[in-house]
């Protein structure tokens, strides 16, 4: 699986928060299998819209979109209790 490059806003959002070790550490396994436990990536509702998330950690989530087959881009990583 492919990541494109995280947007500015993304990694300013990421280095504010001190979660730029987090999100590396996530994103590696997600290259390696998007399916890995720790992730726990699903397919957000409504459905139709076909936005996915991964776990960053226990507050925050990475929300992607497929572009091609084994390509995603993560369009915003957000607290996933607000």
């Amino acid at each position: 699986m492919i990541i494109l490059p995280l947007k500015p806003r993304l990694v300013a959002f990421l280095k504010k928060r001190k979660l730029e070790k987090k999100f590396y550490k996530q994103k590696s396994l997600f290259e390696q299998n998007i399916s890995h436990p720790s992730l726990e990536t699903e397919l957000l509702e409504p459905k139709q819209y076909r936005f996915w998330s991964f776990r960053v950690d226990k507050k925050y989530r990475a929300i992607f979109i497929f572009l091609e087959k084994d390509t995603v881009e993560i369009i915003d990583i957000n607290n996933h209790y607000r």
